[in-house]
């Protein structure tokens, strides 16, 4: 028997595409729903080829009461796995206010229109950004909440806003993931990190250079106080990440509070031993050029996973050798990204 429908925002990105697979897996049925405005439809063919069935797919803004109503009002929705938003850190330094729109009031409009329809489950995608410049390392759920950029304060905020709104209606229920460093790709290697125009995360940045689109990688400062002076994150594999979604919807039913949760591997990497691992897993050199620090970034990075395995039964099973592998399969094998 088919279990619950899932709404996922943003289903057609990097994480959604590889949580939809896991979910049909797992027996759901899924509706995804995306702007496109950083996603290809490209992508949901491929899960469709991956997982050997046709997906529902949606084309709307969540910011778009309309939208949202149409879905609500043609399908029984169960749940929402909410990833639509934008995630640049860079580019949120630049447009502050498209961040807020996109990412606090797009999740106001969707939860409004969810509580309309009676759907009061929801899990959010949120981000290890709202831990800020944390003092120490591993990372624990109950660190201090601060944001050094307006991507991060816009998924700090929403937290908050939903811990509000569970506060005024117990009936919801709500799990915060928050993410460390998505990296990786599906070991089919026909879908995986695509971003527009040059990457803003390591992985896609290392393997653009790997396979010769880009000439040389940035290595933004070498004077951190880490083992080789460059920046120390969290990497985790994105089918692990889209595991812990599976995971957390498998128990929202029963839980009786809002569960915030770090998904991470609780082992730091810096962008050096990125840079080695991937020339060891490809083949092919990465050179490299270092540059000024990014405003914003901070040295170290990275989790304490235990709470994770404790309430949802999730750990991290994928280690860098396989990142970088499976990141290399995606590239090599779409140096275009999903337009080739």
């Amino acid at each position: 028997m088919s279990k619950h429908k899932i709404l996922v925002t943003g289903g057609a990105g990097y994480i959604g595409s590889h949580t939809a697979i896991l979910l049909i897996e797992a027996g759901y049925d899924i509706i995804i729903f995306d702007n496109f405005s950083n996603a290809s439809k490209e992508s949901i063919k491929r899960v469709e080829t991956i997982v050997n069935k046709d997906i529902i797919l949606i084309e709307g803004d969540i910011r778009n009461r309309n939208d949202l109503h149409n879905v609500f009002t043609h399908y029984c929705i169960d749940a929402v796995i909410h990833f639509a938003g934008l995630k640049a850190v860079g580019e949120s330094v630049e447009k502050p206010l498209s961040y807020y729109d996109n990412n606090i009031n797009g999740t106001i409009v969707l939860c409004e229109v969810m509580a309309e329809h009676n759907c009061k489950s929801i899990v959010f995608s949120s981000s290890a950004t709202v831990y800020g410049d944390p003092h120490t390392t591993p990372i624990k759920e109950n660190f201090p909440l601060s944001a050094t950029n307006p991507y991060g304060r816009s998924k700090l905020f929403i937290e908050e806003m939903l811990h509000d709104l569970y506060i005024s209606d117990s009936s919801w229920k709500i799990i915060l993931l928050r993410y460390f460093n998505p990296v990786g790709a599906h070991i089919s290697g026909t879908i995986g990190e695509d971003p527009n125009g040059i990457p803003n995360n390591l992985m896609p940045f290392i393997a653009q250079t790997a396979v010769g689109k880009l000439n040389c990688l940035s290595v933004f400062g070498d004077d951190y106080d880490t083992h080789d002076g460059t920046g120390v994150r969290d990497y985790i594999h994105v089918t692990d990440l889209a595991d812990g979604h599976v995971k957390a919807l498998d128990i929202i039913k029963d839980i009786k509070k809002v569960i915030t949760v770090n998904l991470g591997t609780g082992t730091g990497y810096s962008v050096l031993d990125m840079v080695k691992a991937f020339e060891k897993a490809s083949g092919k050199d990465v050179p490299y050029c270092i540059a000024p620090r990014r405003a914003g970034d901070i040295a170290k990075c990275f989790a304490d996973p235990s709470y994770a395995k404790e309430v949802l039964n999730w750990e991290a099973t994928k280690g860098i050798e396989e990142m970088c592998q499976d990141s290399w399969r995606w590239q090599s094998n779409n140096p275009n990204g999903y337009e080739g």
